[in-house]
């Protein structure tokens, strides 16, 4: 049985982290589907600037939609709207089959609002309604700004892939936003069943950590902040309040593993998946990890409930000169800059690309 199945068969979702419109139309995302167990996907505008870039499979539509008076970010969201109900589409069986537990599909909210809360409910509004599948997931990220975006958003009924937490700390405000939306709805007499995750981030923790760590620590802080997460996720799932709350039929809003493709050379290519395995979660894959787990990657237990030895090693860590919490607010800000860096050179492209293409269209018509 494949490593992807094993995972699968433990109560684990594996979720593609990217999307292009030649997986769709070559039928690699389908045969991941069928092959690999995979049962979602993820996108942000790296990924969808990749995807632009990387040759011609968007220039008809980027055209006629140029064409057509569409230009920027309304031109950006119908194109990644097209691809993503494609996406959400393959995924339907699963969505229908786990009754929306699983099956999503993601698409982020401009990152120029990450500091703007009425900015992110609007979009997510925009989009949720565009979107017109059941089984997309507007992402909102979990910064101070972004947490009374995804209380709203979740009270409004809008699915909500909470991106950008890096500790515990961001976790659990992003879990407490989701249970303010939840109890919301519940006393307005509302469906209590709204889809979300909380998307903790994991290398990057290492690619920041490891210059100041000896040897011996490489590559050890990542997971141990998942595992300290996934303590205090387990925790809560058994606490009163959540207890209450899915009594009303609420559904808990699930851990999901980001970033877990491993960026070190000398570590294992599967590591972040092997040491992340854990019920009632999700890991977003990159492809070439996703490729890599399913050809040779192994299953070695599950993660412990209750830590396991993570308050040690957060320790040493932390002797070792990482100051970790002011690390967490460094990544979450550096990832909200990156992804504003990514969707500027994303609606740049665009625009070249309808320039170029109006340009070439015209030497060949007039």
């Amino acid at each position: 049985m494949k490593a992807t199945r094993q995972l699968h068969d433990l109560g684990q979702s594996l979720w593609l982290d990217n999307i292009t419109r030649t997986l769709l139309d070559d039928g690699t995302l389908a045969r991941y589907i069928a092959e690999d167990s995979v049962t979602g996907l993820t996108s942000n505008p790296s990924i969808f600037d990749a995807a632009i870039g990387s040759g011609d499979a968007y220039d008809a539509a980027i055209h006629a939609k140029a064409l057509a008076g569409l230009a920027g970010e309304k031109l950006f969201l119908e194109l990644a709207l097209e691809d993503l109900r494609r996406a959400a589409d393959l995924f339907a069986p699963v969505f229908r089959r786990t009754a929306g537990v699983d099956g999503w599909v993601s698409m982020e909210v401009s990152p120029l609002l990450a500091a703007d809360s009425a900015g992110s409910i609007a979009a997510a509004r925009q989009i949720h309604a565009a979107g017109q599948r059941d089984n997309l997931f507007v992402k909102i990220p979990g910064t101070p700004e972004g947490i009374p975006a995804i209380e709203e958003a979740i009270f409004l009924g809008i699915p909500v892939n909470v991106t950008l937490l890096f500790s515990c700390d961001h976790y659990l405000a992003a879990a407490e936003a989701y249970m303010r939306g939840i109890e919301r709805r519940i006393d307005a007499k509302l469906d209590p069943r709204v889809g979300s995750v909380a998307s903790l981030f994991i290398s990057r923790w290492d690619v920041a950590s490891n210059k100041q760590l000896p040897p011996a620590l490489h590559n050890q802080l990542g997971i141990a902040i998942g595992q300290q997460t996934y303590r205090a996720y387990r925790r809560l799932l058994d606490s009163p309040r959540w207890q209450r709350l899915a009594a009303a039929g609420a559904r808990p809003q699930r851990l999901l593993w980001a970033s877990t493709g491993s960026k070190d050379p000398n570590a294992p290519d599967t590591l972040y998946v092997t040491a992340l395995a854990a019920p009632n979660t999700v890991n977003t894959l990159p492809e070439k990890t996703l490729q890599a787990f399913a050809d040779h990657g192994k299953v070695d237990g599950v993660m412990a409930v209750d830590g396991g030895d993570v308050d040690a090693v957060l320790a040493r860590i932390g002797q070792a000169g990482v100051d970790i919490d002011a690390l967490a607010q460094q990544l979450q800000r550096d990832g909200a800059q990156a992804f504003v860096a990514s969707w500027q050179q994303l609606l740049q492209r665009i625009a070249d690309k309808a320039s170029a293409l109006d340009h070439q269209a015209g030497g060949v018509v007039r």
